[in-house]
């Protein structure tokens, strides 16, 4: 599996270089193009989770006392498993379906189309099983009960919201609003100031001087990270690439690989900070950690159940409104279920997409002439 995902991380980024290079001016629309603000607030909100939220504090820990992650800061590991190259991923499928699928319509064909949304529904569900796994380390003596009582109105407000684009827009701006203001108030509680941060931020030039390091798998974990950023990417190109504003090709790599990874610097520099210091993260702080969390929860969802059931024609026009709701509802705590009590893994689902990767490389090779020709 690991010479796997390193193969096809190497061919993706190869290709993104290529893309940028020779089509660099090539204008990138979508069929509902936003402003890039907003743009970015859906790119942002969609393609992350609770996990950038909740996970450096633990990660961190992590990646201090293990040797395998010893040649560089734990700060720049963490930053190295969510920002900068890894973006590159969604660059490449955001492209592909802003330029190549309306010309070839590969997703079209059946046995893509089927899959495609399989790994939509799955990786949909896994993003709500992670926060279900996570949440009795973010609220302490929290009871089974409950936690899957969040999750199952976690997955409900995501049906809910994903049944007009509007919702997912206006939420996908809001929570990132409120994520910058996460990002002030837990700056302001650390009295850190801006000597500290910027001291903090420094250790993420351990990252850029080891980059070569973070393209295949450092450890398991690792590992799982990048098939889960796998996972994601062909789907939330998908979605993301209907809102692309004109940004020509170049524009739209800096888009993705820098303009997500300056807030992520930041919010990990002030974790790191809280870490490397000792100063305990306070209940308020904590809550508000839980409360922006379950936003983002929601946003991805939203996102993710907008995408498959436009796919699949089961729209809130085609069935309404309480099918639509309760149908995706109930596939969604379904799956969450199967994920919590039986042996899958999202390694599989990235596997899975790896596969796609290979059938519309091959595919476009073969007609490269015609998209070449459109271009």
């Amino acid at each position: 599996m690991t010479l796997i995902l390193t193969i096809a991380i190497i061919i993706t980024l190869l290709t993104s270089a290529v893309l940028v290079t020779k089509w660099r001016n090539v204008r990138c629309t979508g069929p509902m193009p936003v402003s890039l603000f907003t743009f970015m607030a859906i790119l942002f909100t969609s393609g992350l989770d609770v996990g950038l939220i909740m996970f450096p504090l633990v990660d961190f820990e992590v990646y201090r006392t293990e040797e395998l992650y010893a040649f560089t800061n734990p700060l720049a590991i963490e930053f190295g498993f969510w920002g900068f190259l890894v973006w590159a991923f969604y660059f490449l499928t955001t492209f592909y379906f802003c330029i190549v699928e309306p010309r070839l319509k590969l997703f079209e064909i059946p046995a893509i189309r089927i899959t495609n949304n399989i790994v939509i529904i799955g990786t949909c569900a896994f993003t709500a099983y992670l926060f279900l796994v996570y949440l009795p380390s973010y609220v302490d003596g929290i009871s089974d009960v409950a936690r899957f009582g969040l999750v199952a109105v976690v997955v409900l407000l995501a049906a809910a919201s994903s049944t007009d684009i509007k919702f997912v827009k206006v939420l996908s701006v809001s929570s990132t609003i409120l994520f910058f203001v996460l990002i002030v108030g837990a700056w302001l509680a650390a009295g850190m100031g801006f000597g500290g941060l910027l001291e903090s931020m420094t250790g993420i030039g351990g990252y850029f001087t080891n980059i070569g390091r973070f393209v295949s798998p450092i450890t398991d974990y690792h590992q799982f990270y990048l098939y889960w950023w796998f996972a994601w990417s062909i789907m939330i190109g998908q979605f993301v690439s209907r809102f692309v504003g004109g940004l020509k090709t170049w524009q739209l790599m800096l888009a993705l690989l820098v303009v997500p990874s300056i807030p992520i610097a930041i919010w990990f520099s002030v974790l790191y900070y809280y870490f490397s210091t000792g100063i305990e993260v306070g209940s308020i702080l904590q809550l508000a950690m839980v409360i922006v969390g379950v936003i983002f929860v929601i946003n991805s969802l939203d996102s993710l159940i907008r995408l498959y059931t436009d796919n699949l024609k089961f729209t809130v026009e085609r069935f309404g409104r309480l099918t639509y709701v309760a149908g995706n509802w109930l596939a969604i705590c379904a799956l969450v279920l199967l994920y919590q009590f039986t042996p899958l893994e999202i390694e599989w689902i990235g596997l899975v997409v790896v596969a796609l990767y290979a059938s519309v490389y091959f595919l476009v090779f073969a007609r490269r002439r015609e998209l070449l020709a459109a271009v």
